[in-house]
Order: C-alpha cells, then structure tokens, then sequence
C-alpha cells in the first residue's frame, strides 16, 4: 500500500453510529452524557469475587448466541443503524481483543468458534454483513486502536488513495480483560473519577462505533451528510514503560503537535477537548501535564465520558470521535462524570456540568499501553 499525497483533500464524517450501555443509537448516548448519567453498575456477566473491582460498564442484554462470540452481535447491532455503504468502501477494524470470549469458553470446554478470538474474524465478519469488496485490515494499539484507525483512514483519503474508508470498532467486556486489569491494579472499586484528585483507577466498559470517511467531492455528489471533518491526526510514542505514560506528557504533546501542523491550526483555535480521562492515578496527570504544555492557561472545556460508560478499549476513539462530533454541533462539552475535586491543572477546564463553548475545532486523544498516544481535529460539519 502506496500513500502519496495528491494535494488538498477534505475528509468529511458522513455518518457515525455508536452502541453502548446506553443505547444503540447516538441521539441516547448523547443525552445520557448530557444528563450526566452513568451506566457502570454491578457485573454480572461472570463472578467477581477475588478480583479488585466489581462493576463495569456492560451491556446487558447482550449474550453469545450458540458457537458465536458476543462481538458478533454487537458487530449487528452497530451495523444496523449504518447508512449505504460504497461496496468498495476501504475496510478498516479496531479492537484489543475482538472476540475473547470465546477463548474462555474453549478453556471451560464449551463450544466456540476458535476464529472469533482473532482480530480478523472480526474483519471478516463486518465485510460479510455489508458485502464490501473494497481492501481490509485491522489495527490493534492498545487504547489508542480506534484513533490510529480513522487517522490511518483520514490519511488514506487525503492522499488520494482511495475516496471511502469505514472504520469499525469494538471491545467487550470479558473475564480475560477483567483480569488482566485487576491484576495490574488498575482498576477501581468504585466508579472512576477521571480528572479527580482523589481518583484511583479505571472502570471497565464495552461499546462500538462505526464512521464513515468519505472525500468531501465524492460525499457532495452523493449528497451525504456532513458531520464534521478531520482536519489533523496525528501519533507518537513516549517509549517509556510497558504500561506507565511517561508523566511528563511528552508523547501525547507530539502526537497533538502533529495533528495540529496537518491541519495547519494553532492551539487557540481549539474550542474544546474530548480527553482519555481514564481515572488513573498517572493517565490523568500525564494529559494535564502535555494539554497545559500546548493550551496554557486557557479555560477552554476538556471532559471525559469515561465515568459514564466506562473504558471501552480498543473502541474509545471511535466512541469519543463520534461524541466529538455531536460536541461541536452542539455546542456544548458534555460533564465528566465522577469529577468533583479537580487535579492540579483540572481547574476551571474539567467540570461536572455541561459546558457550553463557541468554536469550529475540538482535539480529541487517546493514550494506551506501550507508550501509544493519538489525536484527532475535529471540524464542525455543515448538514446536521
């Protein structure tokens, strides 16, 4: 695959849907954030006892279906609300673990399709339901998945390569992550608290989203919806520690001045920012550390969703990207759940309210394991 830039291209969203614990629709994840409901509450998906935390933000009706993972029936309920796609519409999936529930059931020796648990069942499976022809791969990074994934897409049409791309992402919520993270002491055993100075760990969440990028030309003849456009991506590695951020924010910084250079903006022009706000003790610090080292003392909005549905992995970007959207078209920052003593740095930029803001560009971050930091410029669409 050949990416050579043609000159400009605009990469419009066209169209994003999203499920989670709140819905299988944007429109109620949007009000939910806006209310500042949560939905992390008791797990019952599987037992609980020994490990460090009992919740999570699950959703509940959904179960696997005969050999099946759970992951294909979160792909089917994503996939219905989705418009017409282009058959050649370039493919692009993100996700940690894709179906991992099913490498639990094979080890209780329960029957389950072994090819759910690699990450291209998953590809395959959303090909399949949409009867896309077009070229496909997945990127998996940690929490950082499905950031790379729209900015590897953003770059693909920008370049010239190719007029569509569609990013599907998803995570759920299962024993083997759960693990994972208890045993990290990572999470927490209460709802997580992002940007709290008496946070202490994260909370679990599973959700999926998929967004449509289109060339702007392409999207016009068609008459497609124009959301918001992606104006900048850009990545970086701190490359300090298997798990830890570095805490002086540096990575995130140069993934944010990246993204800033290709969309050819400066930092005042940005309205608001959609944080990584996990609740961690050291995320949080670190996003405080390098967003003060570019915006300064500025009081514009910065807010997490986590504390309302979760941590939800591999599909957090394309969640918080979808919510970015609705952001800017609404002009308002929806309220961090969970927050209530800011951390230095927090103050008077993260709130438990809604914020109300007026400006055409959010930044949107993630972080993950390994160093991994992604962002994303959000520019707000013309046809709502």
């Amino acid at each position: 695959m050949e990416i050579r830039r043609t000159g400009t291209i605009n990469v419009w969203v066209t169209d994003a849907v999203t499920v989670t614990p709140f819905g299988d629709n944007l429109d109620d994840l949007w009000l939910a954030l806006l209310a500042g409901k949560s939905a992390i509450r008791p797990l019952r998906r599987f037992a609980v006892e020994g490990y460090r935390a009992g919740i999570a933000s699950w959703i509940e009706d959904l179960v696997a279906i005969d050999n099946r993972s759970m992951c294909h029936f979160l792909t089917e309920r994503l996939l219905r609300q989705l418009g017409p796609t282009p058959p050649n519409t370039l493919l692009i999936t993100a996700t940690t673990k894709s179906g991992i529930d099913n490498l639990e059931r094979m080890r209780r020796c329960v029957p389950a399709d072994p090819a759910d648990v690699l990450p291209g069942g998953l590809l395959e499976d959303v090909r399949r339901q949409l009867k896309l022809t077009g070229e496909c791969f997945n990127i998996s990074a940690a929490c950082a998945s499905s950031t790379i994934a729209l900015a590897q897409g953003a770059e693909l049409i920008a370049s010239g390569y190719t007029d569509a791309v569609l990013v599907c992402c998803m995570d759920l919520v299962t024993e083997f992550v759960f693990s994972g993270f208890s045993s990290l002491l990572a999470l927490a055993a209460g709802p997580c608290r992002p940007f709290d100075r008496d946070r202490n760990g994260l909370t679990l969440g599973e959700g999926a989203a998929a967004l449509l990028l289109m060339n702007s030309e392409l999207a016009r003849q068609e008459g497609r919806s124009h959301l918001g456009t992606i104006l900048g991506w850009g990545a970086a590695n701190d490359a300090t520690h298997i798990t830890a951020p570095a805490r002086d924010g540096c990575g995130l910084r140069q993934a944010v001045l990246k993204t800033l250079d290709i969309a050819g903006r400066n930092a005042d022009e940005i309205a608001a920012v959609c944080a990584h706000g996990t609740g961690s003790v050291y995320n949080d610090l670190m996003e405080l550390n390098a967003l003060n080292q570019i915006f300064g003392n500025r009081r514009l909005p910065i807010f997490s969703i986590k504390g309302s549905i979760g941590h939800t992995l591999g599909a957090a970007g394309g969640i918080e990207t979808a919510v970015g959207l609705r952001t800017l078209s609404e002009q308002t920052a929806p309220p961090t759940v969970g927050f209530s003593n800011p951390e230095m740095g927090a103050e008077n930029k993260v709130s438990f309210q809604p914020s109300i803001f007026s400006g055409d560009c959010l930044l949107t971050t993630n972080s993950g394991f390994g160093g991994i930091n992604a962002a994303l410029i959000l520019e707000k669409g013309s046809l709502q």
